[in-house]
Formats: structure tokens, sequence, C-alpha cells
């Protein structure tokens, strides 16, 4: 019996199609990795004074517009590499579906992490870094195959929530000293969230017609003698129809 609302398409397996996602997410986290190497660069060719700059530094109305910028800068080398593993690999599964998802959904963590930091990290002090956006890639790809009901998604998400779910605990106040875990907490929430915004809005195949009905009248209809007719030589959907028809010209 076809299924009304499959979890998964036929275009999901497509090798050609999978090849062209993987590289696309590829290319563009490659892309974003660059940029946030190339900025750290530069930060550091200034003595950090762009982290200074552009921070965030909480409940300090004039670095709110900051929230945008802080996760693209880093204190050290240390702070970068750390971040950038995780970065790649999450971003790269987040960037799969789609660049423009990816695109709003990172613009969405930078909003979360950074504005929960913004509101309850220690004032007096200057926040930055992409720990928040790896937070919220994380729950985006773990809970977006469930909401999708996309069984590859869902499968990709169980296996990354079993093997990084030891993350969440830096999301919890007072478990990592020096690290803002509200920065963590609030991309993390973000990316829950963003699983559910940026949701696959496609319509579903239908059913195939005919099949929901067929199955639920055989439960009650009564049984019937199969009649097979023979085929005959005027019969124009015969596959037969030339062969009977010399046959029947021969007398046969």
């Amino acid at each position: 019996m076809a299924s009304e609302h499959p979890s998964s398409t036929a275009s999901d397996l497509d090798p050609v199609r999978m090849i062209a996602d993987a590289r696309r997410a590829l290319f563009t986290m490659v892309g974003v990795l660059a940029a946030i190497w190339l900025i750290q660069l530069v930060n550091w060719m200034d003595d950090y004074d762009l982290g200074r700059r552009f921070g965030v530094i909480p409940q300090d109305v004039t670095r709110l517009p900051n929230i945008v910028t802080a996760p693209f800068l880093h204190w050290n080398w240390a702070h970068l590499e750390a971040n950038s593993g995780p970065l790649f690999v999450f971003g790269f599964l987040a960037a799969y579906r789609g660049v423009k998802k990816f695109l709003g959904l990172t613009l969405l963590l930078a909003l979360t992490s950074e504005l929960t930091a913004w509101v309850f990290d220690p004032p007096h002090t200057v926040g930055a870094g992409a720990s928040g956006v790896v937070f919220g890639y994380f729950g985006y790809v773990v809970l977006r195959g469930i909401i999708d009901r996309n069984l590859i998604d869902t499968l990709v998400g169980v296996v990354l929530g079993a093997s990084y779910a030891y993350m969440v605990t830096s999301a919890l106040p007072g478990v990592a000293p020096g690290i803002s875990w509200a920065a963590h907490l609030g991309g993390l929430i973000g990316g829950l969230a963003g699983a559910w915004i940026f949701r696959n809005r496609a319509p579903r195949p239908a059913a195939v017609p005919g099949a929901r009905t067929a199955s639920r009248a055989g439960s009650t209809a009564r049984p019937t003698t199969k009649v097979t007719a023979k085929p005959t030589a005027t019969d124009p959907n015969s596959p037969n129809a030339a062969l009977l028809k010399e046959l029947d010209d021969l007398g046969l």
C-alpha cells in the first residue's frame, strides 16, 4: 500500500544529487573557515583590537549591534583552532540541505547566542567566538530530521547527538569557568528553533490514486471469481493479435 506521507523521497537517495549537495556544503564551509581565519590574521596583526572593538560587552546597549560580529572573532589562535573542527563538521551537515537555509540559520544563531550572552554574561567583560554558533549547528542537525520526517537526516542526528552529547554540559552555568555558558545555551536553543523555522515546506508526494480506496474496499468486499477470456484475433488489445489472425486465416 502506498504511503500518504513518506518520510523520505527517492531524490534524497539519488547519488548525483547527494554528491552535488555535499560538494556545495563543502565549498560553503571552506569559504566560511577561510574568512574566519583571514579575520583572525587581521585581528592578530592588530593586537586583537578587532575583538575589543567588535566583541559583545554584556548589558552595554552601545555594543548590542556587535552580536552579529562577535561570533567571527577569536582571542587567540588556540581559541580559533578549538572551534574550527566542530564548526566545519557541524556546519557542513547544516549546509548539506541548502546554502540559503544555512545562511539564514547562521544569522539566527549569531543573534540567539550573542544576545543570550549579552543578557547573562558578567558585565565589563568582552565576549567573542564561534562556539555559540557551533552549538546551534549541533542542535539544528540533531532535530532537523525528526521535524522534516527524513530518515537519513534523523539517523545522522541520532549519531551526532549520541557522539557529542557531552558538549551540552558546557551550556550549564558554572560547569566551564571562563567560557560563556550563556552563548552556548543561546546557540543551542537557536539551533533547535531553527530546525522548525527552516523546516522543509515542500509539499509531500500524494498517494497513488486509488491505493487507499482499494485497500479499504478490500477489507469488506466479498471475494469474487476471477474470469479470464480467451483472446481473439479481433481483440486489438491482445499482444498476440497478429499471430491469432494468421492462425484464423489458416483455419486453425
